[in-house]
């Protein structure tokens, strides 16, 4: 590891390079008002050609709405000496919008470098999100093809579409219509963490978004009589969904935080524009993040039963619509890739780790439901989506050489 250690450690100035030109392209997905990913894959399958990383290859997934029509997915492969249990490393190109301007010290398009030494930060929009995870990944590969070292096990660098709006056109594209993936393989996605990089995610609650519509009927406010009130039923189905769902699925599990399943009524629509009229029509939504040990399946059969109790009572309708959901299955915390990843961290930065599970959605769950172990793992500030958004040239470094332990791991 010590030629290997030398490189990296010698690649600030390719790493603010890296960073800098990345940033310059802005790969906003359709949804948000962007173009896509192309400029920014483009740009960078032609750096990494330049640099020696010559085996790449496109994965596009048509998208009418984007430039070029596609959604680019790029892979990079670093021949091992066995192409038995490769490791990924998976990265996404795609940045969310900057958000309000004037938040920005300056243009969030334009890197600035700030501070020297262990505090030396680089600022401007996917910085850290997640080209500080494209940035250590191709430090760690560099390294090993420009001292002409062949790791024990063939290393793949996947950068991927669409991470911040579903991965319909990045991973889920993917599984669908490419066959990248082989059950021995190990991903590591260095898309989430924490200052000290200790935590390594491996599992995900399940996901349910529901909207509710209650339909009643509309009367005049001194007539009640005459209606049925859907904001009143609408309000108690909340407040039954919440407490009664709480109850029912009230299992804890120390490895999540909070440790318990959450059934939360959020987003609350308009109904009727004036106080003096009862509404026959509301709608409200809910954000459910469920332990995995229950299924979605049987928190639906009891969302049934509740919102078939409240039409009962209040003489109303009520229909739902599931916006998102998602059911993930947990790597199991024995797991190599867990045991590898926790010694080169160990190594590098002298940190113990533990394992955790998250309520947030990554693109491991896709993988991990097709028995693929799969990690969530970065030491970092966890500045995503903020102004100002900054990663520290110390953790881009330091991941790198993560990173390269693993790809140097016998397995």
């Amino acid at each position: 590891m010590n030629t290997i250690e030398r490189f990296i450690e010698a690649s600030e100035k390719l790493a603010v390079e890296l960073e800098t030109e990345l940033t310059k392209r802005p790969a906003i997905a359709p949804e948000s008002g962007g173009e896509g990913e192309l400029d920014k894959c483009e740009f960078l399958e032609g750096w990494l050609r330049a640099q020696g990383i010559t085996r790449l290859e496109r994965h596009d997934a048509p998208d009418g709405r984007a430039k070029g029509g596609v959604r680019p997915n790029l892979e990079a492969t670093i021949p091992g000496k066995s192409d038995a249990r490769r490791l990924w490393i998976m990265s996404h190109l795609d940045v969310v919008p900057p958000g309000e301007a004037a938040l920005w010290e300056r243009d969030p398009w334009t890197v600035v470098r700030k501070d020297d030494g262990p505090g030396a930060r680089l600022i401007g929009r996917g910085v850290e999100d997640n080209q500080q995870g494209i940035v250590s990944s191709v430090i760690a590969a560099l390294a090993l093809v420009r001292e002409n070292i062949m790791p024990p096990h063939t290393v793949k660098l996947l950068f991927a579409a669409d991470e911040e709006t579903g991965s319909a056109y990045g991973i889920q594209w993917l599984i669908k219509n490419r066959s990248l993936f082989r059950p021995d393989d190990m991903v590591l996605i260095p898309d989430g963490g924490d200052p000290r990089g200790e935590t390594i995610e491996i599992a995900e609650k399940n996901l349910l978004w529901a909207r509710f519509v209650t339909t009643g009927r509309q009367a005049h406010g001194s007539r009640p009589d005459q209606g049925a009130n859907a904001h009143l039923a609408g309000a108690d189905l909340a407040v039954r969904l919440h407490r009664r769902l709480s109850e029912r699925f009230s299992d804890r599990d120390p490895l999540f935080e909070p440790g318990y399943s959450t059934f939360q009524p959020t987003k609350k629509e308009a109904n009727v524009p004036n106080i003096n009229t009862i509404p026959g029509e509301d709608v409200f939504c809910m954000d459910m993040r469920i332990l995995p040990r229950y299924s979605n399946q049987r928190v639906l059969a009891e969302i049934d039963r509740i919102t078939a109790g409240v039409e009962s009572e209040y003489g109303v309708t009520i229909a739902y619509t599931l916006p998102q959901q998602a059911e993930s299955k947990p790597t199991p915390a024995d797991t190599p890739l867990v045991t590898l990843l926790s010694k080169a961290v160990q190594e590098t930065y002298g940190v113990e780790t533990r394992t955790i599970g998250i309520g947030g959605g990554t693109v491991g769950a896709a993988l991990r439901n097709r028995d693929i172990p799969s990690v969530v793992w970065s030491r970092m500030e966890d500045t995503a989506h903020q102004p100002n958004e900054f990663a520290l040239i110390g953790n881009i470094l330091g991941n790198a050489a993560v990173m390269a332990r693993l790809m140097m791991a016998e397995r």
